[in-house]
């Protein structure tokens, strides 16, 4: 087994599609319009699905905002460092809300970044955990 895709509710599908992949360097894998249903849909990666896990960020028509819900946490990415991929996103526009640095009591290196609609990213430096 193994984790396939995480799905996001958003506000505005080509809003988000443009941080994830010119912010945050995904791909598009493919876009899906439902009129009949009221939905779109757009899988981003970082590579092909046969390799790795895919983002599936879903529009539904009519609804620019969700509550967050106590219940979310953050996605995690690993990157090679998280220092300069802060730079990047700040760069590209992205927000950062925590910069890179150890976290606390230890000494991986880590960072958090906010999408358009809020969800928190956390950016792990490989070779750190």
């Amino acid at each position: 087994m193994r984790i396939l895709h995480t799905m996001l509710r958003v506000g505005n599908l080509q809003r988000s599609v443009d941080f994830y992949t010119q912010v945050m360097g995904m791909h598009v894998l493919r876009t899906t319009d439902r009129p009949d249903q009221g939905y779109s849909l757009t899988f981003l990666s970082y590579g092909p699905e046969s390799e790795q896990a895919a983002l599936e960020l879903t529009y539904n028509y009519g609804v620019d905002s969700y509550e967050m819900g106590g219940a979310y946490g953050h996605i995690a990415i690993e990157v090679e460092d998280a220092y300069k991929q802060c730079d990047a996103i700040t760069a590209a526009g992205g927000k950062v809300t925590r910069p890179a640095g150890p976290v606390k009591g230890g000494s991986t290196i880590i960072a958090f970044v906010e999408d358009p609609d809020g969800y928190k990213i956390e950016l792990i430096q490989r070779g750190t955990l």
